[in-house]
């Protein structure tokens, strides 16, 4: 029979909200098999909620159904499969979306996060050996990114796992998965921000709010946050941000230049939209670089005045997890909060149980939370 266990199953994206009412996710009995070759069985201790798995309720972005959703957790391993060297039962672990197989030439050069195989099986909805493990109603459920971490338990690749440290709060431990990646790595890996320099963040939702986390980790001289809600940048400047710029009339570029004298060194864009890219791109200084963070629709138009990125000098880079390789990265972070580096247990704003699910969808579409935690 194998193991049994609730899960949030998504089977048609695209429901109307409030999502409190429409119940795109339904808990349901998943069943799973033990872990195969490679494989671990987790027993899911914290879920956070981001906005890449909105994007898979609202549709915006595709995936095969019927899937379970979540790609940022925590838990603790109960069943190892065969061949598994690096995890016993009982270990903590955070789960991590993109998994290397350490074989391809993106993994070979360094670059973990540019993983061919990883991102091949993610978007197939698979594990990286192939095929899926979930079961519901006796047909196969899809996996999101290699976790589905919206329930009790998951089967992940072993190259999806780091092991924690003693003494990190498992719910903290969920954030190094993806927002503190995607956050504050892209501000230390990506953009390369140095002591002294001067960044703008537009956006400050939970990666944004990480993102200034990095930021002041990398001893930036100014940190202008940019936002539509009044309520998000007073907390910007609790978490270090030096000023801040509500966007009420899309004038917002053109206070950063007037506040900076010209630009800042860095602009990064980490709410996912047009308006906030367009903020970045026209806050950089002349030879300034732009980092974009955010899954912005892919059907979204957008036209680039390639002659201005000439003679402004300006580098454009996207930012995939931060540019991170997960087994070094999270272990570094990881030890960087717990000497207080690192403030990320800041950015929980609510805990709830996995029942409250498409409640917490709908405070996410609000925009009134940073990092919202399911305990399973």
């Amino acid at each position: 029979m194998g193991l049994q266990f609730k899960a949030a199953v998504l089977r048609e994206a695209g429901r109307a909200r409030p999502y409190a009412e429409s119940q795109p996710l339904v808990l349901e009995d998943v069943t799973v098999e033990g872990p195969g070759a490679g494989e671990v069985l987790v027993r899911i201790a914290a879920a956070s909620l981001c906005r890449s798995d909105l994007s898979v309720v609202t549709g915006v972005r595709a995936w095969p159904m019927p899937i379970v959703p979540g790609h940022e957790a925590s838990g603790v391993v109960e069943e190892v499969g065969a061949g598994v060297a690096t995890l016993r039962r009982g270990d903590p672990v955070v789960l991590v979306f993109q998994p290397q197989c350490g074989v391809c030439p993106s993994c070979l050069a360094g670059d973990a996060h540019l993983c061919g195989p990883g991102l091949a099986a993610n978007r197939a909805g698979e594990l990286m050996a192939g095929g899926t493990r979930l079961v519901s109603g006796g047909a196969p459920v899809h996996h999101h990114m290699g976790l589905s971490a919206f329930a009790q338990y998951a089967v992940v690749s072993e190259k999806s796992v780091v092991p924690m440290p003693e003494g990190i709060p498992l719910e903290v431990g969920a954030l190094f998965g993806c927002a503190v990646m995607c956050g504050a790595g892209t501000v230390l890996n990506t953009g390369g921000v140095r002591p002294g320099d001067t960044v703008t963040i537009a956006g400050a939702g939970g990666v944004g709010c990480s993102a200034i986390l990095g930021a002041v980790l990398a001893g930036a001289e100014r940190i202008v946050v940019v936002d539509r809600d009044a309520d998000h940048l007073d907390v910007a400047l609790d978490l270090g941000a030096t000023d801040a710029v509500l966007d009420e009339d899309g004038t917002a570029a053109a206070r950063v230049l007037e506040l900076t004298g010209g630009g800042t060194d860095h602009a990064f864009e980490t709410a996912g939209t047009l308006g906030a890219f367009e903020t970045a791109y026209n806050s950089v200084r002349r030879g300034g670089q732009v980092v974009t963070v955010g899954l912005v629709d892919p059907r979204t138009p957008f036209a680039l005045d390639i002659a201005a990125l000439v003679t402004g000098a300006k580098t454009l880079r996207g930012s995939y997890i931060g540019s991170c390789n997960p087994r070094r990265d999270i272990p570094r972070y990881m030890a960087l909060y717990q000497r207080g580096s690192l403030p990320v247990d800041r950015l929980i704003t609510h805990r709830l149980t996995l029942a409250e699910v498409n409640t917490a969808l709908d405070r996410m579409s609000d925009a009134r939370a940073l990092r919202q935690i399911i305990l399973p």
